[in-house]
């Protein structure tokens, strides 16, 4: 499973199945062991997909956002997530269960935007000290 966990930090798109997983490691049933088993299966006829980073002149940050309305059937709580990339490349992703259950999904949409607005601003300000200018979106 320790291997599982490290394939979140380079495949975001088996971290929502392999987090899934993990809420009911202390106790799994043989259906968690069957996603499991599918998860592996998928990572190995996948090998080849991965993060291709390129060189580029662009210093826009693009942030994209959302969020499901009471998508666990467990608890109710919503998962929200996003995905921040400098010019074409991905530096920043997150998707996780909000800590609380929302009202309307509106207020869900709302957290999963608080989230990741704070992390686009710690970016702007690391893109700052190191002295990268950032590139101005185009006007539309």
């Amino acid at each position: 499973m320790g291997g599982l966990q490290y394939l979140t930090l380079t495949r975001p798109d088996v971290s929502y199945a392999i987090n899934k997983v993990f809420q009911f490691l202390a106790r799994p049933t043989s259906a968690h062991y069957d996603a499991v088993k599918r998860i592996l299966r998928y990572v190995q006829g996948t090998v080849s997909t991965g993060f291709l980073i390129q060189k580029s002149s662009s210093t826009l940050l693009n942030i994209y956002i959302d969020a499901d309305w009471a998508g666990c059937s467990d608890d109710r709580r919503s998962t929200g997530g996003f995905a921040i990339f400098l010019g074409p490349n991905l530096v920043s992703w997150s998707s996780r269960k909000q800590p609380t259950v929302s009202c309307s999904s509106t207020q869900a949409e709302y957290k999963a935007l608080a989230n990741g607005t704070a992390e686009a601003s710690w970016i702007q300000s690391v893109l700052k000290e190191l002295g990268v200018h950032q590139s101005k979106p185009p006007v539309l």
